[in-house]
């Protein structure tokens, strides 16, 4: 592996990313270590993956969670990157009907909740330094919404709006702010539901993924996106090569979406 310099390095820098245990968050955390950075990562469960030592186990969908993870940012001095990578769709249903009160305030809370919390906390130590990079990772969900998952894609659009308001508001003060909207990525989680599916239909793995690509809309490309592709994108937002990208949204879902 090739050492950073430059514009490319992190070298100096403390990231914290959340949801970083598994899945794009581990992804994330490999490449801005290999950028050079000091990277913290939370997450309910440990990971079994380098670097676990400087690790926070938090919930951050919980306004506790978020505390936890504020002050022991704190304490180490705070951050100069913050990734909100953790997220997800807590629950599916068939019609809108059948989502509770609770399903949206699950998927709010995950999706929308955490990454401002935790801006509250530890932007403004990155206003005071005159300097810091934030990303949140948002879905094209919010922009072609899956029916069965109507809070996860209300949420992840309420996050995109809040980004870009965030970011008009901490520019001026050296703080850049953009987000990231990916399609289909090739997780494990996805790969285990992809065989656990195949196995109970009794099809192969392709048509599986087929059928998955087919509900998406397509996808151009043929594939989702691997979470290192992801994790290369975050690194690009967060270096200094992007020093003049503020406020905008990337869309990384290999042709998903069909519009400009």
């Amino acid at each position: 592996m090739t050492t950073p310099s430059g514009r490319d390095s992190l070298k100096g820098r403390r990231a914290l990313v959340t949801g970083g245990s598994k899945g794009t968050g581990k992804a994330i955390v490999a490449r801005l270590r290999d950028m050079g950075a000091d990277v913290w990562l939370c997450a309910r469960n440990k990971p079994d993956h380098e670097g676990a030592d400087r690790f926070i186990a938090a919930d951050t969908s919980t306004a506790e969670g978020t505390d936890l993870v504020a002050q022991s940012v704190h304490d180490i001095g705070g951050v100069d990157i913050l990734v909100h990578a953790a997220g997800g769709a807590q629950s599916t249903q068939e019609n809108f009907a059948a989502f509770t009160d609770q399903d949206w305030i699950n998927d709010l809370n995950i999706n929308l909740f955490s990454a401002v919390r935790l801006d509250r906390y530890l932007v403004p130590g990155m206003i005071a330094k005159g300097a810091g990079a934030v990303v949140h990772i948002s879905s094209i969900q919010r922009m072609k919404p899956l029916g069965s998952n109507a809070p996860y894609a209300a949420a992840k659009a309420a996050l995109t709006a809040y980004s870009k308001s965030l970011s008009n508001e901490v520019a001026p003060h050296g703080v850049r702010v953009n987000s990231i909207a990916p399609g289909m990525i090739q997780t494990e989680t996805l790969e285990s539901w992809l065989d656990q599916s195949a196995a109970e239909q009794g099809v192969d793995r392709q048509t599986i993924t087929a059928q998955l690509i087919a509900m998406l809309g397509g996808i151009p490309l043929g594939r989702g996106a691997q979470p290192a592709e992801v994790a290369d994108l975050v690194g690009f937002l967060v270096s200094d090569r992007a020093s003049s990208i503020v406020g905008t949204e990337h869309i990384i879902d290999g042709g998903t979406i069909s519009v400009i």
